[in-house]
């Protein structure tokens, strides 16, 4: 892997590049990642896009529950860092806005200065709560829409390059019907996708697909609300993108759990790792070290 994404794969390109691929119509397939090393790790799996979630970053970067208390700054920081690493189109969590419709807008503006090719706005009160948690509150629906149309006037005014992906949160607190409510009155307000976050069975995840004009999306969460169904049903029913928010974390914790214990406590039997070179080559190593050395072999004038 290059020790420097391609720029050309950045920019004002990331919006577009997204917008192509979701008008295949095929389903698109989003891990989670939360610092720059798990995003080059779903880059070299394969992925064209990675989900940058409040859950995995406030677990990784301040080891706090996603409740809240990750802020604007901190957000901004580590999608400014993911970005700069790969060359993914990040969809990043924008949570509430933090704070009015115009901390929304700001918000907006900041991811896509950030490198963000997608950012996602959600209709709960603050402090949030995960999606997957119970004790979640949401916005009237004048206050909903709002925030999203003033990241569309955002966007606008200032030409940024962001597709938008408006989240509502109303099944788990309103019932439903408002929650498919909500999800209509975003489209019409111009979000690019919608995300009816935690259907509880099948028969939701179909009406929601049925009814709400645009790109749906769906949150697959280990031992969370919504089913968790193959690639191939969530494509036939109408999804255009799954987000995969917490699978690497998850994993990674149980894996370092294990590593710890084994320097703690030796075994014969050590648990499956990557190898010192796997991770040299990972972070880019290698084509820095070329780098290097081409420069240093070229002619030099005195």
């Amino acid at each position: 892997m290059n020790v420097f994404p391609s720029p050309q794969s950045k920019g004002g390109g990331g919006a577009e590049r997204l917008r192509s691929l979701l008008g295949t119509g095929r389903l698109l397939q989003v891990p989670g990642c939360f610092d720059a090393l798990s995003a080059r790790i779903v880059e070299a799996a394969g992925f064209q896009a990675a989900f940058l979630g409040g859950f995995s970053v406030a677990a990784a970067r301040v080891g706090l529950p996603d409740v809240g208390l990750l802020s604007y700054g901190e957000m901004i920081d580590q999608a400014r860092n993911v970005c700069a690493a790969t060359s993914l189109l990040v969809m990043g969590d924008g949570d509430t806005g933090y704070g009015n419709p115009i901390n929304a807008e700001r918000t907006l503006l900041g991811s896509a200065q950030a490198g963000m090719a997608c950012l996602m706005i959600e209709d709960q009160s603050w402090p949030k709560r995960c999606g997957h948690t119970s004790g979640k509150q949401v916005v009237d629906r004048r206050d909903a829409v709002l925030r999203i149309k003033a990241c569309v006037r955002a966007r606008e005014e200032f030409g940024v390059p962001i597709l938008i992906l408006a989240r509502t949160d109303a099944n788990s607190t309103d019932g439903f019907e408002e929650a498919l409510w909500r999800a209509e009155a975003f489209a019409d307000a111009g979000a690019d996708l919608t995300f009816l976050e935690a259907p509880e069975n099948e028969s939701q995840m179909e009406n929601y697909c049925q009814r709400v004009p645009g790109w749906k999306v769906v949150n697959l969460v280990e031992d969370g609300r919504t089913p968790w169904l193959a690639s191939s049903q969530l494509e036939a029913m109408g999804y255009a993108v799954a987000l995969y928010p917490v699978s690497l974390l998850l994993h990674g914790i149980k894996a370092m759990q294990r590593a710890a214990q084994e320097i703690r406590q030796p075994t014969e039997k050590t648990s499956p790792r990557s190898s010192f070179d796997e991770a040299r080559s990972l972070v880019g190593w290698p084509d820095y070290e070329d780098r290097l050395r081409r420069l240093e072999d070229s002619d030099v004038e005195d």
